[in-house]
């Protein structure tokens, strides 16, 4: 192991963070979830700022840290709304949304090639808020006060930005897309 691998070993450890993640809540043993979730979160940034700060970014690390945010993320929104924590249709537009990407991504992959894919505005406002969502549910349920009112409020905005951050993705690389592929055919 070379120094510079530190960063995807620490993203295969969150990825193997989601199984006990899921055990957890699907145990309400909501404490140790939120323990677990929070050292998910904190590692993200270690790798991320690891991989900045020393030039150890790679191609695997480009695929891994994504794959391993997405993981967790549904992980807990399929749990928590299992529990009836978070509302189904909530639920069901997060996943919507990565389904979307996701597919887009393997068809370009098919149809143009490799893809670099960078997280626009709109998604990394998504995510943060997507991400304290989980956390306030995962305080509210302990014996905590957390207003119902902040709880509404986070589920709404994590349902714009979700449906903002989808939609743009969806256009923006429909474009390039299209771009691409009237560039191939005329052989530019």
């Amino acid at each position: 192991m070379k120094p510079r691998d530190i960063p995807n070993i620490i993203s295969v450890l969150r990825i193997l963070l989601v199984a006990p993640v899921v055990v957890f809540l699907l145990h309400e043993r909501f404490t140790a979830a939120l323990w677990l979730f929070i050292i998910a979160g904190v590692s993200d940034g270690v790798d991320g700022f690891l991989a900045k700060q020393f030039g150890w970014a790679s191609r695997l690390g480009a695929i891994l840290d994504p794959i391993a945010d997405k993981l967790l993320m549904l992980a807990c929104y399929l749990c928590m709304g299992w529990l009836g924590q978070l509302p189904a249709w909530l639920v069901a537009a997060v996943v919507a949304r990565d389904v979307v990407i996701v597919a887009g991504s393997l068809a370009w992959y098919r149809l143009i090639g490799r893809l670099d894919i960078q997280p626009s505005v709109a998604s990394k406002i998504n995510t943060f808020f997507q991400l304290l969502l989980v956390v306030v549910v995962l305080v509210a349920v302990q014996p905590v006060a957390v207003p119902a009112w902040l709880i509404t409020a986070l589920i709404a905005i994590v349902l714009v930005t979700t449906l903002v951050s989808g939609v743009g993705y969806v256009v923006t690389w429909s474009r390039r897309a299209s771009v691409a592929l009237r560039a191939e055919k005329t052989g530019e």
